[in-house]
């Protein structure tokens, strides 16, 4: 047996015990960043990469990835009031509407906003463990109650 193979099964087993005390949660660039400062071996992230994939070993992804709407080709589209220019004279006149996801340990929040285009000020919110029709109306008449608006123009993307 090489010097090298030899090291490399040595290495595999630092690779390994590293791995397993992240609970599984390190990739190649983790495991090589602790094996150079924790127990001084250098070599190099690809051959920690390529150890790791012989032993079966994967680090876990950042962020797992949700997909929040679904579009239905079929469906008439409202007429777009705004045409793409998102500027207001003054208050109240043009808001916008959002929807996005926040991680946490326990799963997704989703959080709905209304935005308006002339502060930038978020004028109604809300947040919940689904993604459903309430939520967003929860946000908008939170935003109507809070301003009391008058020929306010709603904006949406659909999702798209």
């Amino acid at each position: 047996m090489s010097e090298r193979r030899r090291f490399d099964l040595v290495l595999s087993g630092k690779i390994v015990a590293i791995y397993r005390r992240s609970r599984g949660t390190y990739g190649s660039p983790n495991i090589h960043a602790e094996l150079a400062d924790d127990h001084g071996i250098r070599v190099s992230r690809k051959r920690v990469a390529r150890l790791m994939r012989a032993a079966g070993l994967k680090g876990a992804t950042l962020r797992r990835y949700v997909i929040t709407t679904q579009a239905d080709p079929k469906a008439e589209r409202p007429v777009d009031l705004v045409e793409r220019e998102f500027y207001a004279t003054a208050p109240d006149r043009l808001w916008v509407a959002d929807i996005t996801y926040v991680p946490t340990w326990s799963g997704f929040l989703y959080l709905a906003m209304v935005l308006d285009v002339f502060s930038r000020k978020i004028v109604g919110w809300a947040m919940d463990t689904h993604l459903r029709t309430e939520l967003i109306l929860q946000a908008l008449e939170m935003a109507i109650v809070q301003r009391q608006p008058s020929g306010v123009i709603h904006h949406s993307d659909h999702g798209c």
